[in-house]
C-alpha cells in the first residue's frame, strides 16, 4: 500500500469505527498528562470523524478530572486497535462546554439513553458520600474534538510487520509520511 493508501484506508475504518458499534475502532483509548503531571489513559467512544481538517469527535462528562487536565494541556495520544491493525494519534483537543453550539449539535443526535449517563454523580466521586443532587444531564455534557496532527500506523502481520507515519498541515492536508521500522 502507498502512504496515500494507508491514510485513506485508516480514515475509513475510524468513519466505520465512529458510525458502527461493532466496528473495530469504535472504543479508543485517550492519553493525556493530568494536573499532577502524571499520564492518564481512558477508553471513550469514538463518536464522529472529519476526514477532511482530520478532527475525532469524544464525549465527556465536564465534571471528570480529564476535562480540568486538558483544560491545561491539550495535547493528546489516541491509540486504537483493530485487527491487526494499531493507530497512535497524536493531536490537540479543543473542549466545547455544555450548551456551546457544538455541544447542543452533539447533544441532539444521542439517544435517551446515552443521554441520562450523565446525569448521575460526578465521575470519580465517592460511592459511600455521593449526593441526591445530580442536576440537568445536559450540564455536564462536553465534547472533545481533537485534531490529529500526526498517525503512527502500525500493521502486525505474522510475516512482515508495516510501520508509517503521516503528519497533516493545519487544514488537515496530508503534508509528509514515510515509512519507518516498527
Amino acid at each position: 500500500m502507498s502512504l496515500r493508501e494507508i491514510d485513506s484506508d485508516c480514515w475509513l475504518q475510524l468513519e466505520t469505527g465512529a458510525s458502527d458499534p461493532d466496528a473495530g475502532f469504535h472504543f479508543l483509548t485517550l492519553a493525556s498528562v493530568d494536573q499532577q503531571g502524571k499520564p492518564q489513559a481512558r477508553t471513550l467512544v469514538l463518536r464522529a470523524v472529519d476526514r477532511e481538517t482530520r478532527t475525532l469527535e469524544l464525549h465527556t462528562d465536564m465534571r471528570s478530572p480529564k476535562w480540568q487536565a486538558l483544560a491545561v494541556n491539550p495535547d493528546v495520544t489516541v491509540l486504537g486497535y483493530s485487527a491487526k491493525t494499531q493507530l497512535r494519534l497524536q493531536g490537540t483537543v479543543e473542549l466545547h462546554a455544555a450548551h456551546s453550539a457544538v455541544a447542543e449539535a452533539a447533544w441532539q443526535r444521542l439517544s435517551r439513553r446515552t443521554q441520562q449517563t450523565y446525569a448521575g454523580p460526578a465521575p470519580g466521586s465517592d460511592i459511600d458520600h455521593q449526593s441526591n443532587d445530580v442536576g440537568n444531564a445536559e450540564d455536564n455534557f462536553g465534547v472533545l474534538l481533537i485534531r490529529i496532527t500526526e498517525m503512527d500506523w502500525c500493521l502486525l502481520a505474522r510475516e512482515k510487520n508495516q510501520r508509517a507515519l503521516l503528519n497533516y498541515t493545519a487544514v488537515g492536508e496530508l503534508a509528509s509520511g514515510k515509512r519507518v521500522h516498527p
